[in-house]
């Protein structure tokens, strides 16, 4: 297994000196730490990370908001959440911005081990396009690039690969209703309706619909307790 880069962003410098040594002792990963978010995306502009690890609540600027400058350049590079704040305010905060997975503190560094691995076998996946000649579909009033994932009407709106993924999935079964738990093993490779995936799916349809809503005659509609559907 190639070594991992991680970004740990944590004003607790004993909790990340520990969480570094107990890493890189598995031979497995390489951090490079953050004091804080103002660091954390200094540290993320001059060079790639595999992962990124960042507590929330930190002086000069918050997790949260070097997320937010981070989602600006990059919309895919994995990201979690290690943080005592967990009230739903912070949690649903936290999952807007796309990341993949909220650990909370306090927690042991092979359990975080655990959770980065979990996310970058995820992300490895390839997503199998079942027609290798048609990668640009007619979506409505949209044109749906899935091999530059974008959306093309008055503007080009790039996409995440997450978001891309969810599109096509429910584009290639338009007018059918797709059951969530399908979704989460297609996506994420998860074997029921768990509650952070859940999470984040719900976030990227929404997103979704906000990208298409210059054609209202598209809709994806969600049936409680059944799943989602694309209508055009």
């Amino acid at each position: 297994m190639e070594v991992i880069k991680m970004l740990l962003v944590e004003d607790d410098e004993a909790f990340r000196t520990i969480t570094k040594c107990c890493l890189e002792l598995t031979g497995e990963y390489q951090v490079y730490e953050a004091k804080d978010g103002y660091e954390g995306f200094e540290s993320f502009q001059s060079q790639k990370f595999d992962v990124i690890v960042t507590d929330i609540d930190m002086p000069k600027i918050s997790g949260l908001t070097m997320i937010d400058l981070i989602r600006k350049e990059d919309k895919d590079v994995p990201i979690l959440i290690t943080s005592g704040l967990t009230d739903s305010k912070n949690v649903h905060e936290g999952f807007e911005r796309e990341i993949d997975n909220y650990i909370k503190k306090p927690f042991q560094p092979e359990e975080l081990d655990d959770f980065v691995k979990s996310v970058l076998r995820q992300r490895k996946k390839t997503f199998q396009i079942e027609t290798e000649e048609i990668k640009k579909f007619q979506l409505g009033a949209y044109i749906f690039d899935l091999e530059n994932r974008c959306l093309i009407y008055k503007e080009t709106i790039l996409l995440s690969g997450r978001e891309a993924q969810i599109l096509y999935l429910l584009y290639t079964n338009k007018n059918k209703i797709v059951n969530r738990a399908d979704i989460l093993k297609k996506i994420w490779d998860e074997a029921g309706d768990s509650f952070f995936q859940s999470r984040i799916l719900d976030v990227n349809i929404s997103k979704l619909r906000k990208y298409l809503n210059d054609d209202p005659t598209i809709k994806i509609v969600n049936f409680r307790g059944k799943g989602l559907k694309l209508t055009f």
